[in-house]
């Protein structure tokens, strides 16, 4: 086995040591509530996933809250990209924006729940605004911050070949943010999945968070441990998904590192 194959099967051992512990010390944990239906075990949830898959229920939550979520990012990402280049290349934008930016980056989506069902009503596209929203701001700031650091002596060289401005902002300035987009991007991701739960509170009859929500009506707490389970494992696949995509598609740009984040 050569050492990659080896330091990979050490990984793979890695997390199948975990997974075992995490659900040893579950299983522990729900032999000893007082009330079982408070703290269901593995197998009790497990059992009622099972069920929800064979009646096709789960698959059609997970398939709602994955598009609401991939629209919202999406229009999202459109717009924190666009707005965020247009503040880092203009001042006087970003005079005028940024102190906006600012300000709402820091409300949580949840807070405009009222507003929101005010302006746009309770269907599918109240649920996008809400993510769309929560994936905006750190989008801009990120590709703000990117265009504002691209280094000088790459422009200067640009300029003394005799590129004009167009050229140094297609050929310079955007190759050299694209590593802060996609950086911001997958950071407005993992908020969007945070933000589906209270997104989809807004008169939904599906999805991962209604499931959750649910349960508590219907004191099926296994229901709420499947929707967080479910939630949880699909937003760490599409985390790798974009990061394998990214590096895929914009490889060129950072050598392979994009949409990494840092501490």
């Amino acid at each position: 086995m050569t050492r990659r194959g080896a330091g990979r099967a050490v990984h793979i051992l890695g997390y199948a040591v975990s997974v075992a512990v995490v659900l040893g010390l579950w299983e522990y944990l729900s032999r000893r509530a007082i009330t079982p239906l408070l703290f269901p075990s593995p197998l009790s949830t497990l059992r009622v996933a099972i069920g929800l898959a064979a009646k096709g229920q789960l698959q059609a939550d997970l398939f709602a809250s994955l598009g609401r979520i991939l629209a919202g990012f999406a229009l999202g990402s459109v717009l924190g990209v666009a707005g965020g280049v247009l503040m880092g290349a203009f001042r006087p934008v970003r005079l005028f924006f940024e102190p906006y930016l600012q300000f709402l980056r820091f409300l949580p989506a949840l807070a405009w729940i009222p507003a929101v069902m005010l302006w746009v009503g309770t269907g599918e596209v109240a649920k996008i605004v809400l993510l769309a929203y929560t994936t905006v701001f750190i989008v801009a700031l990120n590709t703000m911050v990117g265009v504002t650091r691209v280094p000088r002596n790459q422009v200067r060289a640009a300029r003394s070949f005799g590129a004009t401005r167009a050229h140094i902002f297609f050929l310079v300035t955007i190759p050299a943010t694209v590593s802060y987009m996609l950086t911001g991007m997958r950071l407005a991701m993992g908020n969007c999945f945070m933000t589906l739960v209270a997104a989809e509170l807004v008169a939904s009859d599906s999805g991962l968070g209604y499931l959750i929500f649910s349960s508590r009506q219907w004191m099926q707490t296994e229901l709420a441990f499947i929707g967080i389970f479910a939630l949880g494992v699909l937003g760490l696949i599409a985390d790798q998904a974009f990061q394998a995509a990214s590096g895929w598609l914009f490889w060129r740009y950072d050598g392979g590192s994009l949409g990494r984040t840092t501490q």
